[in-house]
């Protein structure tokens, strides 16, 4: 039991639909994931294992890892920028066989940091599919001149076709800062305007959108409710993202 429970405010259990919280492992030892899940886990759905960092661990730490996430019902996964490299490496043979053998269930397939054709992307969401990975797909470039090339209608038809090529989440772009890329403006902001557009075509519970500072949690929980899918949380946040969703902080109290 919970302690206060009598004031908690109950959320869908996992494996959850809606409401899915995507934490990024920038690096965390196997002790310390442990314990934090342990306390947390419940309410992580996602673990990534961010951008390249898998490369500089030793096989049998991710692998541990690994089990340990999958154990508390999370679906950890492998982050984009380690697709692109082996993409770009004619590397995807040996990295789908390897993603496999260190137990991953679901991969990331992005173009943020290299140019991948469009053609190109939604084939390799096909194939990852092919290869009995769930596929989270991430639309959005890294380099804040390159994103704003990409019209809001591009963005938006991207997306759905990422979606339709087999893709059970795709992510809007905001990296670990979410400053001037994608939804969010130089000083963090969310642009309301672009992101209705986004709504209007797009079903909410297929979009994750990357929201890795509080003010930015607390802009989508009031928009959409404590149901919205929100990214690369800091492994720090979990609780303090929980508590926003059920209304038990400051910014979010009798507004849930």
């Amino acid at each position: 039991m919970k302690s206060f429970e009598f004031l908690s405010k109950k959320r869908e259990e996992k494996p959850r639909n809606c409401g899915i919280t995507m934490v990024l492992d920038k690096g965390l030892g196997l002790e310390t994931a442990e314990s934090l899940m342990n306390i947390s886990g419940e309410y992580v759905d996602y673990l990534k294992f961010g951008w390249g960092t898998s490369i500089v661990h030793e096989q049998d730490i991710i692998k541990a890892k690994v089990v340990m996430y999958r154990a508390h019902d999370i679906t950890p996964y492998t982050g984009g920028t380690l697709f692109e490299l082996a993409y770009m490496n004619d590397k995807l043979d040996e990295f789908f066989k390897e993603a496999r053998e260190l137990g991953f269930p679901a991969i990331e397939i992005s173009d943020g940091s290299t140019n991948i054709s469009h053609d190109d992307k939604l084939n390799c969401i096909k194939r990852a599919k092919q290869e009995g990975f769930e596929v989270l797909s991430e639309v959005g470039k890294k380099n804040p001149e390159l994103d704003k090339e990409l019209s809001i209608d591009e963005r938006i038809g991207y997306m759905q076709e990422e979606l339709d090529a087999g893709s059970s989440l795709v992510i809007v772009e905001a990296r670990e800062g979410g400053k001037n890329i994608g939804i969010f403006d130089k000083a963090g902001n969310a642009k309301e305007d672009e992101i209705d557009m986004i709504l209007d075509k797009i079903d909410a519970d297929r979009i994750l959108w990357e929201a890795p500072n509080k003010d930015q949690q607390v802009f989508f929980i009031l928009k959409l409710g404590n149901t919205v899918n929100l990214g690369n949380v800091s492994s720090d946040d979990i609780t303090s993202l929980e508590t926003l969703r059920q209304g038990l902080r400051g910014d979010t109290v009798g507004k849930i």
